[in-house]
């Protein structure tokens, strides 16, 4: 578990294992299929924390999901006939697997 030091009359708690604890058991990615196009998406919590912000909003979801794919990736799927529609699909699946309703927080005491 944790340690903790006496440094200068104040304690310092180290929380490495804590931290490491919670991402071992973070679920594995996800691989999608969907119009022909296979993607992978990881847990949304593996996500860097400045993109984890942004997944709350369904529509700032989209542009995590273009980030997270990459631009060889987008690309495949405009031309295989996305539509926002699906995105949306992608998206609110997305969120499910991450345990969030649309709209909720990354932020929020679940986290």
């Amino acid at each position: 578990m944790s340690t903790s030091n006496k440094n200068a009359g104040t304690e310092v708690v180290s929380l490495d294992a804590l931290i490491q604890q919670k991402r071992d058991a973070l679920p594995a990615d996800v691989a999608y299929e969907a119009l022909g196009v296979t993607f992978t998406l990881p847990p949304m919590r593996k996500l860097p924390w400045s993109l984890q912000e942004k997944v709350g909003n369904l529509n700032d979801t989209f542009a995590v999901l273009q980030e997270t794919l990459g631009e060889e990736k987008v690309k495949e799927m405009y031309d295989a006939g996305f539509q926002l529609g699906d995105l949306e699909v992608i998206a609110l699946d997305w969120q499910k697997r991450a345990g969030m309703q649309p709209g909720e927080s990354k932020a929020s005491a679940a986290s």
